[in-house]
């Protein structure tokens, strides 16, 4: 098992799909990533050397991405500062409702329900 930035990988599958499992890295990242350390996609995590999970680990360490908590706290930051100057889109967050114009009136029921709480009948 290789612990990577607090995730551990499974070793049964292979390196592009256990990168994804690092919060902020997904299927193209994680290839571009394994492309430019020469790794083999199609590799299993247990056959990785020691070497490979280095040079992994220090490439995901800089500064060039934003991954795990870092990345989490800028949404939080993001989503607070749209609450701060009363924005439609920080009013939806607010209410727990959908903020990118999707329909509420047969979708998201699970949002109204929280939301229709509040409302008197």
């Amino acid at each position: 098992m290789v612990r990577i930035l607090g995730n551990n990988l499974s070793n049964k599958k292979k390196i592009s799909i256990a990168l994804t499992s690092i919060y902020g890295i997904g299927n193209t990242t994680a290839k571009n990533i394994l492309e430019k350390l020469k790794i083999d996609p199609n590799l299993k995590v247990s056959e990785l050397s020691e070497t490979h999970v280095s040079s992994l680990r220090d490439k995901l360490e800089t500064e060039e991405f934003e991954l795990e908590g870092d990345l989490k706290r800028r949404i939080t930051q993001n989503i607070q500062r749209l609450i701060e100057i009363q924005s439609f889109r920080g009013r939806r967050h607010l209410k727990g409702l959908p903020a990118r114009g999707q329909r509420t009136r047969t979708n998201s029921r699970t949002s109204r329900r929280q939301s229709s709480f509040f409302r008197k009948k």
